[in-house]
């Protein structure tokens, strides 16, 4: 189910935020839902080593098996972080963060060091630990310029820094800065995903994903958004929808 499920759900949501860039559409806030549906079942039977888990997935409630451990890594955890913060679905989100980066290095997926670190200063963000500060700066200094990579030097600097420093600023009430940063985050996003002709042809570029979940964070914390982009979904980053049905 996840080889083909994750990829599937993501790609709806792109091709729906193609014709509905805000995000106003019914359909569009649907097949967000799913796509963190999908993804969060992925963690919840990940750490099963045999039998099945009930996971509600597109309006019907399902029987999934247990899950080979080699599809729970750092980046589908990433992701299903970012889905359920603009789904605000903070008891999927509290799940997601009890899950140890220890297992997700189980999954053999070749990451950088720093992605660990980056999960582990979400996680601690958002359950209140006292080692959030030390996790997030930790997590900055391993993308910063000459530091190897796997998947290069402008993939980091431009889409895995800007949402630390856009978390930062969240978390340390600099409400007018953020705006700026959130703009300039937008702007590394256009850079990395104009850069070429395959990227450019990409839809994973239409939304800039991370920025818009730490955007959702701020929004909620009373920050006022004054960044208007179709990076930024209008209805998704507003959350105005998160109640319209189950997630």
């Amino acid at each position: 189910m996840f080889d083909s499920g994750l990829g599937k759900s993501l790609l709806t949501v792109w091709a729906h935020l193609a014709t509905d860039p805000g995000a106003s559409e019914l359909r569009t806030r649907e097949a967000v839902v799913t796509a963190l549906q999908v993804h969060s079942a992925l963690f919840a039977t990940a750490d099963r080593p045999e039998g099945y888990v009930l996971c509600r997935i597109a309006e019907e409630t399902r029987s999934i098996p247990a899950t080979p451990e080699s599809f729970a890594d750092a980046g589908h955890w990433l992701t299903a972080f970012y889905l359920a913060v603009v789904c605000r679905n903070a008891e999927r989100l509290t799940a997601l963060c009890h899950v140890p980066t220890s297992k997700l290095r189980e999954s053999g997926a070749v990451c950088d060091e720093y992605l660990y670190t980056w999960i582990e200063a979400l996680q601690a963000f958002w359950l209140g630990r006292p080692e959030f500060a030390d996790k997030l700066v930790e997590a900055a200094s391993g993308t910063a310029p000459g530091v190897p990579s796997v998947t290069g030097q402008d993939y980091v600097s431009q889409l895995m820094w800007p949402p630390m420093d856009l978390l930062r600023r969240r978390a340390t009430g600099q409400r007018a800065e953020f705006n700026s940063a959130l703009e300039q985050a937008l702007r590394a996003h256009r850079a990395y995903w104009s850069a070429d002709q395959e990227r450019s042809d990409s839809c994973f570029g239409w939304v800039a994903l991370a920025p818009l979940a730490m955007a959702c964070l701020a929004a909620d914390a009373g920050f006022p958004i004054e960044i208007e982009s179709d990076y930024l979904p209008l209805h998704l980053l507003k959350g105005t929808w998160a109640d319209e049905f189950p997630t």
